[in-house]
Formats: structure tokens, C-alpha cells, sequence
């Protein structure tokens, strides 16, 4: 007979292992949860043709700004013929409204994307302290550039361009509109030069501007890689027209370009994570290291990232800064950068707004410019660290002209060496869409609550299910134990009380 107990116990056992399935179950989500996470992201960022990812990429429906303060000399000619330290006025902000959208998309079969930048601005007089038609003075940057190229020229060339200076009557500051100095107006020296200069040396400008030919569809070619199999490279710069790399510099390290663009980097970032960017204006990648923790719109968690306070400091400071001098000493003085390299030699040194990490004798060498505040001046981006999203970012720099003495040129003759503030900006956005914020805040704070959710109820699903199965194994054990089998007749057996007959049994 088979008894309803062994039923039980094979119902039981089977509960018993559905519990430990969902308990192992519980440990597994636990510990691979974030993982499979992370490769649903991976998969989402990663740009490919005709993705939601890519369309953002290509045509960020972002509002980016860019703030110019020009610094504005008011006693140029005292300067000139008295040496009377100089006096700025700075001005601005002038404020335009900038449109990005990648143009010439291209994919590769490497894993790697092609395009030409292409950015629109927009002046907004609203948000401006001024007009694009407000007159400035500033440093003559063409002839500044030339004079001081030619400090170590022969004798007879500099005074040769000392007399065609004075024919085209080239002073060392001009008086221009705001307009003209960021977009471009007609120098007579590259004027000049156009028409003297053999064309394999000539500029590739006619006129000049601190922003000259920007505003549209850059020439330039850039392929980063797409994040399609190493995710680790996704939004790095791959080649810049066509170079892998960077010509100026004496080693690869400074010459390296696999960096993002500023908008987006690889995901997964960490507080250990150091991140770069290039523009062909820094002429070169520039680093950023973990600042602080912020949180951005739609109280999105981020990351923000600076350059570290050596970033521009002198080799004596910073001996990983020597390969970025390749004509040896004396290099750029510490909290500046020598770009001369990426702008046809002309002696332009790059530094934070207001001197910002410089020593402050730059500062006072001329009146007007109020001590650096890390606030307004900080260089930094703010960095979603799950996708690589650039949520918030300043750049900001400050363009300054290395002026030398040239005894022989008389427009210069009493010019002192000097590191002269021409302008400085501040590039970036404040926010990104709500579109963009509401889908990034599913993504950082949707997978943690399922996470923990999931986990939780499989463990304590699990644990609840085998406790009820073993008592009741053990409870239908001990009811086992005391059960005793009941007889099947009560009285005497049949033949008791009577005689066996035994048969024949012989008598004696």
C-alpha cells in the first residue's frame, strides 16, 4: 500500500527546490543585475545610422551660448609714447546663440563615423551688454605677430618692414567695431602679403578676425569611432583630416587626438576617470579630472570634470608639459599655452580669464582686470557617468598676444616685452531638454530601484518558500514516526478450545 505521506514529501520537495531556484536567482540579479544594465546602455549610446542616439548626436536639440569680453585699451597712445603701464576696460558680455548640427554624416565599416562641423551664431543684443557695432581698441594682431616673428630675421628685413609699415601707415593697436574684430575686416598687411607672398606660404584668410570663417560648416574632416565593439573608444576622435595625429610636438603622447569633441564620452565614467577633448584651436587634447558631484536638471546625477591646476604649468612645474615645447627653452611661462604652432606662428598664448592659475604679475602688468574668481573663470563639464552625456559645460578660455621688443622696428621700438589680454569667452550650455533629461533620468534611476526590487523579492520569495517547505518535511516526518498499524481481528483464532484430530496414531 502506498501511503499519501510519500505524495506530501515529493510535493514539498519539489517546493524546496523552486526556493532555492528563486533564491539563486535573487544572488544571480544581485550580482549581474548592473551588468546586463550596462550592456542595454552600451547598446542604446552606441551611434549608429538612423538611431534616436544618433539623430541627438548629429542635431543636438540643445541652446549653447557663447559669451566674448573684450578687453578694450583706453590709453594706447600713452602707452606708446610714455610707457605708461596699460588700461583695459573690459566689455561685454557679447552674447550669441549658437546652432550645432553634424553635416556629411558618414559611417565606415571600421566602426567609425565622418563629419564636418557646422555651427551657426546668432547675436542676441537682448542678452548682451553691448553692440556687434561698439568700437574697441586692441592689439594689432597681424603686425604684432610679424614684428615679433621678425625679432631674429637680418637687420635689412626688419627695417625694410619697418618703411612698408609706415607707407601703409600700420599702427600697433587698431580701432575696430566688436563685429569686425570677432568676424574678420581688411588687414593691409595680409592684404600685402596675399599679393607678395609665394602661394605655397600664403594664409589661408584674407582678412582677419578672432573668429574669422567659423561661422558655418567647418572644412575640417573629424572621424571618431561610433562605440560598435569597444565601447571604451565610443565618441573618441579617431583622425582630424585624415591624420591619426597631431604634427607639432617632439612625442606621440602630445601629439595623441583620441579625445571626444566636448558633447559626448565614453559611458561608465568613474571619479577615477580622466576624460579629454581636443579642438584644433587648443592644439592639443586637453585633460579633465574628477572635481565634485553635481546634480543637473531634472536632478540628474553627474560628475564634474576640470583641468587639473598643472594642466598649463611650466616644465620646471610640470616636466610632462616639455614635449609641448619643441623649440626648447624658454617655453610658455607657467599658466599659459603656446598654440603658435596652430596659428601660422603667430605668438599666441593661451591661458583662463583673467589669468586664472597664472602668477599674478601678469594681472597687474596692466590696470583694469579684477583678480580671478574660480567661480566665473573655471574651465569645466559636467558629465553624466552612466551614458557619457555632457549635461552642463563652460569652456573657458582667454586669448593673449606674446609681444616682444623689436628695437629696429620703430612702430615697436618702445613696446615692452609684454603677455597683452586681447579677449576671453565662455563657451557651453546650461542644461540639456527635458527630452533628453526625462529619458536620462529613467536610465539612472529606473535600473538601482529594479535592482534592489527584483533582487529582493526573489531572495525573499526564496527564503520564505523553503523555510514553509522544510516544516513541513520535518512536521510530516514526526507524523510518520508515531504512527502504529491497527490489528485487522479482535477475539480468539478459529480452533481454539478444540481438539486436532491427529489422524491414525497408533495406541499402544
Amino acid at each position: 500500500m502506498i501511503f499519501p505521506n510519500v505524495g506530501r514529501k515529493r510535493l514539498w520537495g519539489f517546493v524546496v527546490a523552486v526556493s532555492v531556484g528563486f533564491i539563486l536567482s535573487g544572488i544571480i540579479v544581485a550580482i549581474f543585475f548592473m551588468d546586463w544594465v550596462n550592456l542595454v546602455v552600451n547598446h542604446e549610446v552606441t551611434l549608429r545610422d538612423g538611431s534616436q542616439t544618433t539623430q541627438w548626436w548629429a542635431k543636438p536639440p540643445v541652446v549653447p551660448m557663447i559669451k566674448v569680453y573684450i578687453y578694450n585699451v583706453t590709453n594706447a597712445d600713452e602707452f606708446l609714447n610714455n610707457g605708461t603701464k596699460p588700461i583695459l576696460d573690459e566689455l561685454g558680455p557679447y552674447v550669441y546663440v549658437e546652432k550645432w548640427e553634424k553635416k556629411n554624416i558618414t559611417f565606415h565599416d571600421n566602426e567609425t563615423v565622418s563629419f564636418n562641423q557646422e555651427k551657426i551664431y546668432h547675436f542676441d543684443e537682448s542678452l548682451s551688454a553691448g553692440s556687434e557695432d561698439d568700437v574697441v581698441v586692441v592689439p594689432n594682431i597681424p603686425m604684432l605677430s610679424a614684428t615679433s616673428q621678425s625679432k631674429h630675421a637680418a637687420r635689412f628685413l626688419r627695417l625694410a618692414m619697418a618703411s612698408i609699415m609706415d607707407i601703409l601707415k600700420i599702427k600697433p593697436f587698431v580701432e575696430v567695431s566688436v563685429g569686425q574684430l570677432l568676424w574678420g575686416y581688411e588687414d593691409p598687411l595680409l592684404k600685402l602679403a596675399k599679393d607678395v607672398v609665394p602661394k605655397e606660404q600664403k594664409l589661408p584668410y584674407e582678412e582677419f578676425g578672432l573668429m574669422y570663417n567659423k561661422n558655418g560648416t567647418s572644412k575640417d574632416r573629424v572621424t571618431m569611432f561610433t562605440g560598435a565593439g569597444d565601447i571604451t573608444r565610443y565618441g573618441l576622435i579617431d583622425r582630424f583630416n585624415g591624420m591619426p595625429k597631431l604634427p607639432h610636438y617632439t612625442e606621440d603622447r602630445c601629439n595623441d587626438i583620441m579625445a571626444s569633441d566636448g558633447s559626448i564620452f565614453p559611458p561608465h565614467i568613474t571619479k577615477n576617470s580622466t576624460i579629454h577633448i581636443f579642438d584644433k584651436d587648443l592644439c592639443r587634447k586637453l585633460p579633465l579630472v574628477f572635481q565634485e558631484e553635481v546634480v543637473g536638471a531634472n536632478d540628474i546625477p553627474g560628475y564634474r570634470f576640470s583641468p587639473p591646476k598643472n594642466v598649463f604649468a611650466s616644465v620646471e612645474e610640470n616636466q610632462d608639459n616639455m614635449c609641448f615645447c619643441p623649440q626648447g627653452p624658454p617655453c610658455a611661462p607657467s599658466g599659459f599655452f603656446n598654440v603658435s604652432l596652430c596659428q601660422y606662428d603667430s605668438p599666441i598664448l593661451l591661458s583662463f580669464p583673467h589669468f586664472y592659475l597664472a602668477n599674478d604679475s601678469y594681472r597687474t602688468a596692466v590696470e583694469g582686470i579684477s583678480p580671478p574668481d574660480e567661480q566665473k573663470h573655471k574651465f569645466f563639464i559636467d558629465v553624466q557617468p552612466l551614458m557619457g552625456t555632457a549635461m552642463r559645460a563652460k569652456a573657458r578660455i582667454q586669448i593673449n598676444l606674446a609681444v616682444s621688443q623689436v628695437v629696429d622696428i620703430k612702430q615697436v621700438a618702445t613696446f615692452p616685452d609684454i603677455i597683452f589680454p586681447i579677449m576671453w569667452f565662455e563657451e557651453g550650455l546650461d542644461s540639456l531638454p527635458e527630452e533628453m533629461t526625462g529619458l536620462m533620468k529613467l536610465a539612472t534611476t529606473v535600473p538601482p530601484i529594479a535592482h534592489a526590487t527584483l533582487s529582493g523579492i526573489l531572495f525573499a520569495c526564496g527564503v520564505l518558500l523553503l523555510i514553509v517547505a522544510i516544516w513541513r518535511l520535518v512536521r510530516g516526518a514526526n507524523r510518520l514516526n508515531s504512527l502504529q498499524l491497527a490489528p485487522g481481528h479482535v477475539g480468539s483464532p478459529p480452533n481454539k478450545g478444540k481438539d486436532v484430530q491427529m489422524g491414525n496414531v497408533p495406541k499402544y
